[in-house]
């Protein structure tokens, strides 16, 4: 997965389209406590020098955070969303953009979680399932490969 959204960044990096990153943090649960290892975005999709990094408390990326300013500010209407976790943060972001009227592309092959209820492919697969027939009058989410996100 790593390899897969570092590829995504290059491409978009190379097209000049914004990238924001969410960083979840929490005082209670450490591997999200500020400052530790576990807490770091891992060294191979790390942020490029001006690339946003946004503090997060919430699986909601929008709760809260600076996040809908600044796609506002960049005249963001469209998001290609990855990360983790798959049946919170990217579930419940992804579900929020559209009610705040972006249109998302999840990028199926881009997004992770472990292994809980469930073992974590079946999250994955379940969610993307979920999520590409979602329904909503004026806004989508479209899951697609990776190979298959164009940033033009």
């Amino acid at each position: 997965m790593l390899g897969t959204i570092a590829t995504l960044l290059a491409k978009a990096r190379s097209s000049g389209t914004p990238i924001v990153y969410l960083q979840h943090e929490s005082d209670e649960f450490e591997p999200l406590k500020r400052g530790t290892a576990t807490w770091q975005i891992h060294p191979e999709i790390v942020p490029a020098e001006g690339e946003l990094v946004i503090p997060k408390r919430a699986s909601d990326s929008f709760y809260q955070t600076s996040l809908r300013g600044e796609l506002e500010a960049r005249r963001v209407r469209h998001l290609v969303v990855t990360g983790m976790m798959t049946e919170a943060c990217v579930d419940t972001t992804s579900r929020a953009a559209i009610s705040l009227g972006y249109d998302v592309t999840l990028v199926e092959d881009a997004h992770t979680t472990w292994n809980g209820r469930l073992p974590a492919p079946q999250i994955i697969e379940h969610h993307n399932a979920t999520l590409a027939d979602l329904v909503h009058p004026d806004h989508i989410i479209k899951v697609k490969p990776a190979e298959a996100v164009n940033f033009s």
